[in-house]
């Protein structure tokens, strides 16, 4: 820290300003590149406006209220890093995707970052705060508004390129450095190599979840490899539970708490299905330990005394240690395999709801013939450059492929119609679009009369839809012009007449279920399909 004075009219008061080497400045450093990467690179779906919003409003208010306290005014050093972390990981729905001077909802970003900082004026155990502000402050934002208003930074943030492995390299070597300097890395590391291991369990025993990212669930080894390499999850366990003000003070406590909030995060995003809950429930983990700190400081070895060693406590815990008998030491190993044991069984538990709702093969689509589909009468295609820099295989013979599964799922949904079988549909179609069938066929048994549509397009342009603000997965859009003919029928079958008519519309399409290409959505053609899919 520095000192100086700063005169206000008749009054002079004293100006604190960092030090160089106050570690907080190398935090704020290393927040501000991926921020700068963010608006660059990786396309961040949050504005300039929006992150100085969270960042000043947090400064004013850190100033205010320390002048207020000691009359003095200190550089708002952590406070800017709480409103920093805000802008960093809060998203909300609706902002504009690569405007970078968006003023949308700077409302939201400065209240969630002013309530955020004013946590630790409130909130305090033995004189510090008891959580951390940015934790706390996004998990309730996220709980209350939920995942139609808001949602966090993606897991996975871009295919791999060199805006990814430059952000890589920032966020482990300068977490790295800085956890090293504040002797923080036992730590993090414990909480890495804890969430590795639950995530592992989780993984082994079949679980998925649906992601802003990936076109179909992301299940078992591909879900453990995106969480824990995750380079959101880096910054959580660099930044954020490494908050010197927020941690236990002695090594076997630091320990601990490190792997308590791996396996309490664990055990909260076990039962998700989609990267929104994985993703708040992991938040969770830190405010939840955090809460438990005035008993968990009871449970652990005094800070600095003989046995604040981590070594020492494993050796107890497990029945290690040399001065105990044998019978001790045996019913210690026989606790402590029993209570890991019990802990697996528990995230396995824990987890049955996110299993089982991914297909393992393609649907059997009995007594539907496609063989009339002939690839050569498929209209000229263009694919967006984001589509193949996101999937470089999505062109060629594989999207072609593509179109032709979206195209005989066309043909099952009239065929569903003309039968008034909704439980057909399920094997071609999901979510909007299966709702929107099922209730045409609803209708049709109504009134008697059943109306089908055979598109045929002379042109499509294929493009990546990225939804925001519903956690369905990534789809792609097919955005076709052409003519239709629509034919009607009587409850017979007869058919009763015949019309042609030019359409232009979008059909958006998506491996929900992790095997075939489903129809999920229908829209007008250019439209925004980011909340609709």
């Amino acid at each position: 820290m520095t000192t100086t004075a700063l005169t206000i009219g008749r009054g002079s008061y004293p100006l604190i300003l960092p030090s160089i080497r106050d570690s907080r400045l190398h935090v704020a450093a290393v927040i501000i590149t991926i921020h700068v990467l963010g608006q660059i690179g990786l396309h961040f779906v949050v504005s300039i406006w929006q992150i100085l919003a969270a960042i000043l409003t947090c400064a004013v208010l850190e100033i205010a209220i320390t002048f207020k306290q000691k009359r003095v005014f200190v550089w708002p050093a952590s406070a800017m890093l709480t409103g920093s972390g805000v802008g960093l990981i809060l998203r909300v729905v609706g902002t504009p995707p690569d405007d970078h001077w968006s003023t949308y909802a700077i409302g939201i970003y400065a209240a969630v970052a002013g309530l955020s900082l004013l946590t630790k004026y409130v909130i305090r155990y033995r004189g510090c705060p008891l959580f951390n502000p940015s934790n706390i402050g996004l998990v309730a934002t996220f709980i209350v508004l939920g995942t139609a208003r808001v949602e966090p930074l993606d897991f996975w943030w871009a295919p791999p390129n060199l805006w990814m492995i430059i952000a890589y390299a920032v966020i482990l070597t300068g977490g790295l450095l800085i956890t090293r300097r504040l002797r923080m890395v036992s730590l993090a590391l414990t909480f890495w190599a804890t969430l590795a291991a639950g995530v592992g369990i989780l993984a082994a025993s079949g679980h998925c979840i649906t992601a802003n990212w990936a076109f179909a669930p992301v299940c078992g080894f591909d879900f453990w490899r995106v969480v824990v390499t995750s380079p959101e999850v880096f910054i959580f366990v660099f930044f954020m539970i490494t908050d010197p003000r927020t941690v236990p003070d002695g090594r076997v406590g630091r320990f601990v708490f490190g792997g308590l909030v791996a396996l309490v995060g664990t055990l909260l995003l076990a039962p998700q299905t989609t990267e929104f809950g994985a993703k708040v429930g992991l938040l969770c983990g830190l405010t939840l330990v955090c809460a438990a700190r005035p008993v968990f400081d009871r449970l652990v070895p005094r800070p600095h005394s003989l046995d604040d060693t981590a070594r020492r406590y494993i050796s107890d815990l497990f029945g290690l240690a040399r001065g105990a008998s044998t019978p001790v030491r045996l019913l210690r190993l026989g606790l402590s395999t029993f209570g890991v044991a019990g802990l697996a069984a528990a995230i396995i538990m824990a987890g049955s709801p996110a299993r089982g709702a991914v297909a393992s093969t393609e649907p059997a689509l009995a007594d539907l013939d496609p063989s009339h589909m002939d690839p050569a009468t498929f209209p000229r295609v263009t694919v967006d450059t984001a589509v193949t820099d996101w999937d470089p295989t999505l062109t060629g013979s594989n999207m072609l492929q593509i179109l032709m599964t979206a195209a005989q799922n066309l043909d099952v949904e009239n065929t569903a119609l003309l039968e008034g079988d909704p439980n057909i549909l399920t094997q071609v179609d999901h979510g909007d679009r299966l709702d929107e069938m099922q209730g045409r066929i609803r209708q049709s048994l109504a009134a008697g009369t059943i109306r089908i549509d055979h598109y045929q397009p002379d042109s499509i342009q294929v493009s990546l839809l990225r939804p925001f603000g519903k956690q369905d997965g990534l789809s792609l859009g097919l955005n076709a012009h052409g003519t239709v003919t629509s034919e009607t029928y009587d409850a017979a079958g007869q058919l009763q007449g015949r019309t042609t008519a030019p359409f232009s519309v979008t059909f958006v399409v998506r491996r929900a279920t992790g095997a075939r290409w489903l129809n999920v959505a229908v829209l007008p053609a250019d439209s925004d399909a980011r909340a609709a899919t």
